[in-house]
């Protein structure tokens, strides 16, 4: 009786090898032609995915792979503007707050001038520094060494250095020694596969603009049209110049706010409630009793 080889292969007869040597073969026959350009080797991974050997998602972590090659820590470092960073000197009950509020998990630390960077805090030591009994009297003893990089460095070269060091934060500074902003491993994950959210990012409703909280603030999203928002509020907002609540509030405080910045316009208290390096996305608004 012939042996029985049905464990090593298909339904069909084919072994499993067999079937992803032919895949290798019909990769590689893609390649024939010896792409010598960066584009051309994307155009061929493209050709790739039209005709079904890699799946479109496949092709898009690929070709982000391939971005961050020439991509620098400059190009998605979170600005200085927008950092949140913690005093030394801050009382843990007052540290424990900004932590709550901005939902990140490290934060650097720094002296009575911000360009001086003392260390990396970690909301989890922070946690533990507060419920320990006799634990540290500051948080200098909680700190873990900042590392410092340049503007100019490659993002596939920092996340070698992530993976290996096991950093996940770094800061960055400029040509004259100053702080000009930090970048962490998931702003560098997210250039090769998109976007990723965490449990502190509030999904967005499209269909809900502004809504309503129990302690009777509202969200507003910064793209809601000033006239939506006047209609809903009976306010007068001029919209000549801005279409939008987060174009106004913006043009009103001067500079692109980060997380916790507010500002008060006539009878409404802002307070930015999201943004990023690029935009203000929300507010927490406040309805102030008419004088």
């Amino acid at each position: 009786m012939p042996e029985d080889d049905s464990s090593s292969s298909t339904e069909h007869g084919e072994k499993p090898s067999e079937r992803r040597r032919g895949w290798l073969e019909r990769l590689s026959s893609a390649f024939a032609g010896e792409p010598s350009t960066r584009e051309d080797l994307v155009e061929l991974l493209r050709d790739t995915q039209r005709d079904g050997l890699i799946a479109a998602d496949t092709l898009r972590i690929m070709e982000g792979a391939l971005e961050i090659a020439e991509l620098t820590v400059g190009d998605v470092m979170v600005s200085r503007s927008q950092m949140v960073s913690l005093p030394v000197d801050a009382k843990f009950l007052d540290l424990m707050r900004q932590v709550v509020e901005s939902g990140h998990s490290r934060f650097p630390v720094h002296g009575e001038d911000k360009d001086e960077i003392l260390g990396i805090l970690l909301a989890k030591d922070l946690l533990r520094g507060v419920v320990a009994d006799n634990g540290p009297g500051t948080i200098r003893e909680l700190l873990r060494p900042a590392v410092l990089i340049p503007e100019s460095k490659k993002l596939n070269v920092l996340l070698k250095e992530f993976r290996l060091s096991r950093n996940h934060m770094a800061i960055v500074v400029d040509e004259y020694g100053g702080v000009a902003g930090l970048v962490t491993i998931e702003d560098v994950l997210e250039q090769i596969v998109g976007e990723i959210d965490d449990e502190h990012d509030v999904a967005e409703d499209e269909a809900a603009l502004i809504a309503v909280q129990a302690d009777g603030r509202f969200v507003v999203d910064a793209l809601t049209p000033i006239d939506d928002f006047n209609e809903s509020f009976g306010a007068d907002f001029d919209d000549d110049e801005y279409d939008t609540i987060g174009g106004l509030v913006t043009a009103a405080i001067g500079h692109l706010p980060e997380t916790g910045e507010e500002l008060t316009l006539g009878r409404f208290a802002f307070r930015v409630s999201k943004a990023d390096a690029r935009r203000v996305h929300a507010f927490h608004v406040t309805v102030l009793a008419d004088n």
